[in-house]
């Protein structure tokens, strides 16, 4: 590996901690992230010349603190903040391995703060945390860079002009403000694993970031059972990548996925970090729940063997604690598989009743899936052609319309196929 990429490899597993032990200092994440770059920008001016240090994130920090203190040593005549953010500089170093964990952790809080918008906060988390650039953040959420960039300066500047605390909320607000962290981090795997735009249905990449940061959360609050629920939800969703997409790149529903290829290690990991959300005490939280859902599916060899039975008292729980449309129609799709389509028709006009559904394509899918079992092929055809016209990618509109055209060509014979997470098959 050229002294570049590793200089690269470096910035990717060292820059949140190094990020969150300047901005305990500095107070101002911005400033912390510009000292970070200035340390990274002198690696790739020395590291080619003169080799990577044993310990690459030890050199950083010590860089990055000189060149803080330098900053400081300059702005303090001006300002009494900065002489006293200098004195704390100036006090023994910090480990080598840079942020103490809850120096990382009040990072985490910071960037995922409810003052920003569910999407800045997910874009600075993959910037500050994820340790992704603006132009990798940029390709996430398929926008332009600089439009990226602007979002993430703005973001930044809206914390500082806050004066959010860089710090852990304390017992009171850590509920609340988990959440809003949690939330965060399932945004940034849902749109890898069921993406909301653009040609690709399944974006890996995205979604291993999102464990990835799960992954640091669990391990800086270990105690806290969500957080591992979450963990458990993304790591079993993601076991299947492999098997849902076919050979084109085209959706493959959970009832035709060859489960051979579904990912045992991942499977493993993720009904063992199911095992310690629920064993970590209190009731369970929507994202276990979820995720004992996903385990049901992963221990069942076969489509056939699905527990529905225990799918839908589990969807029954979710929608007591979490109530939405989306519980609902999941619910709806369960009900199919374990009571019959007449059940499920009945739950999902329920559902249709909610005005947030109106342009929900997935509603569509299922209820078209439904229609076909009944042999209403006409009408299944017409919620399939609408439901396709609501798709956000155009892998799931062509396979709607797909799916459509043999409705009305072959009527009932075909069956009905669905989208994995995304029609009859809920997962």
């Amino acid at each position: 590996m050229d002294a570049r990429r590793t200089v690269e490899a470096v910035w990717r597993m060292e820059s949140a901690r190094l990020v969150a032990y300047l901005a305990r200092v500095v107070q101002d994440i911005g400033l912390a992230e510009d000292i970070a770059q200035e340390a990274f920008a002198c690696a790739l001016e020395q590291w080619p010349r003169l080799g990577v240090p044993d310990n690459p994130g030890a050199w950083l920090t010590t860089t990055a603190r000189r060149r803080a203190i330098d900053l400081i040593r300059r702005e303090r005549v001006r300002d009494q903040k900065y002489a006293q953010v200098a004195a704390d500089l100036l006090a023994p170093a910090p480990p080598p391995g840079g942020a103490t964990d809850a120096e990382l952790l009040s990072l985490v809080f910071v960037a995922c703060h409810p003052v920003l918008s569910r999407e800045s906060r997910a874009a600075l988390a993959l910037r500050l945390v994820g340790g992704l650039s603006t132009e990798e953040v940029a390709r996430a959420f398929l926008a332009p860079a600089a439009t990226m960039g602007q979002r993430i300066t703005r973001a930044k500047r809206t914390l500082t002009e806050a004066r959010v605390p860089f710090e852990v909320p304390g017992d009171d607000e850590l509920p609340a403000r988990l959440s809003a962290v949690l939330e965060v981090v399932y945004l940034i795997f849902n749109e890898g694993y069921s993406g909301t735009s653009g040609e690709e249905w399944v974006r890996r990449d995205l979604a291993e970031e999102a464990m990835r940061l799960g992954r640091i959360l669990a391990g800086l609050l270990p105690r806290e059972p969500e957080v591992h629920g979450l963990v458990a939800l993304m790591e079993v969703q993601a076991s299947r990548f492999r098997a849902r997409t076919g050979p084109h790149g085209e959706p493959v529903p959970l009832q035709h996925q060859d489960r051979s290829r579904w990912d045992r290690t991942l499977v493993a990991h993720g009904l063992a970090s199911l095992a310690r959300a629920k064993t970590a005490g209190g009731p369970l939280g929507p994202y276990t729940l979820q995720a004992a859902i996903a385990a049901c599916h992963a221990r069942a060899r076969r489509f056939e063997e699905t527990d529905w039975e225990a799918v839908v008292a589990l969807y029954d729980a979710l929608a007591q604690l979490a109530p939405s449309p989306v519980v609902e129609l999941n619910r709806a799709v369960a009900l199919l598989h374990a009571d019959g389509p007449e059940v499920a028709l009945k739950a999902l006009d329920a559902v249709r009743q909610d005005a947030r559904m109106a342009r929900y394509h997935l509603l569509g899918a299922v209820r078209g899936d439904v229609l076909l079992r009944l042999g209403r092929s006409a009408e299944a055809a017409e919620e399939l052609e609408r439901a396709a016209g609501l798709a956000p990618t155009t892998r799931e509109r062509t396979l709607l319309m797909e799916r459509a055209a043999a409705a009305t060509e072959h009527g009932s014979s075909h069956g009905a196929r669905g989208i994995d997470g995304s029609s009859a098959d809920p997962e």
